[in-house]
């Protein structure tokens, strides 16, 4: 099985024999460090399901994020080309660890003014940490590298106390602490942090559990015509983290009776009609009223289940959506997570 923890370790040697320096002359600045973020929700004030989009808060949440979100892809997509070893990997590789040790000297991030906010930052750390794990093994910039793994440590950290302490009730078992989750434990990982990592398998087997008999997940099943959407939203990182917990000897696979893969079996077959979670959430799902359509990212959780749960007829239906790609998710994830 391929997957980061291997790509990285076999890269190391390689990265660190070859002289290169800090960033190439053609190597772009950074674009300009995020530090606070402020902004409300993205739902009207009356919206009990969160479900109902108030137009100048969705805009005004793009708008603060757009600029992370972009940097983020960035990253990604050179961290790919790096980890496929393309021309000028070990070059490209030294640009991006310049460009993240901007941010992280700046201390990006750090000033979440508003729960909305801190709400949105989890997601952001899982991108930014899963492009730097495929970045650093290729970089000789051990300063920057420290910076960056010092200032991902601190995020991290942030996101724990946060989730808590702060976080409302019904939020703490929703798809975005699954997120900080993720995370967290890649941040753990890279830090070999025993608190984060331990904190990601509990937090990861809390919400798991959560899931209701039929593989529902009750705070996602709420969101009105947008419960379904926000079930594939939470089955990514629970995937992706459960699949991590399981190379690092933190195995929580099977928890509460197979929980994942009830989850993963709603979901897949939800997809057909939207009829279950139109069950539960009383109205029609976004992807069937028109509203939405899905796409290949929203599945990209797959590849990763795969390596977890082999399953042919799994495999077969996953293969009308390949390739997989997600920024927060590492990019391609044949290559980070696809079985040989």
């Amino acid at each position: 099985m391929r997957g980061l923890l291997a790509i990285t370790s076999t890269a190391l040697a390689a990265g660190l024999t070859t002289p290169v320096l800090a960033a190439a002359e053609d190597c772009i600045a950074a674009p300009t460090p995020v530090i606070a973020l402020g902004f409300g929700s993205r739902y009207t004030d009356e919206s009990e399901t969160r479900s109902d989009i108030d137009e100048a808060g969705n805009a005004e949440v793009n708008a603060a994020l757009g600029p992370i979100d972009d940097f983020i892809r960035d990253l990604t997509n050179t961290a790919n080309d790096v980890t496929e070893g393309k021309d000028g990997q070990l070059e490209m590789a030294e640009c991006a660890i310049a460009q993240l040790a901007a941010w992280a000297e700046a201390d990006a991030l750090s000033e979440m003014n508003t729960i909305t906010a801190n709400f949105s930052v989890g997601s952001r750390i899982a991108g930014f940490a899963l492009a730097y794990v495929q970045l650093a093994p290729f970089s000789t910039n051990l300063e920057a590298r420290s910076t960056i793994e010092d200032w991902l440590g601190r995020r991290a950290a942030d996101q724990m106390t946060f989730w808590e302490e702060d976080a409302t009730q019904g939020a703490k078992s929703g798809n975005l602490r699954a997120w900080a989750t993720l995370g967290i434990n890649v941040v753990g990982d890279l830090r070999d942090d025993p608190v984060a990592l331990r904190w990601s398998a509990w937090s990861a087997t809390f919400l798991q559990c959560e899931a209701l008999d039929d593989g529902s997940l009750p705070q996602e099943m709420r969101r009105g015509k947008y419960a379904l959407h926000y079930q594939l939203h939470a089955v990514a990182p629970l995937v992706l983290t459960t699949l991590l917990l399981e190379k690092q000897d933190l195995s929580i696979r099977g928890v509460c009776n197979n929980a994942l893969d009830r989850i993963v079996e709603f979901t897949i077959n939800d997809l057909e009609t939207g009829a279950a979670s139109e069950a539960y959430s009383g109205v029609p799902q976004s992807l069937f009223d028109g509203t939405d359509e899905l796409e290949s990212f929203q599945l990209a959780w797959l590849e990763a289940y795969l390596a977890l749960e082999p399953n042919p007829e799994l495999d077969a239906f996953a293969e009308a959506y390949r390739p997989f790609g997600h920024s927060k998710m590492g990019g391609d994830q044949a290559l980070l997570w696809a079985v040989d």
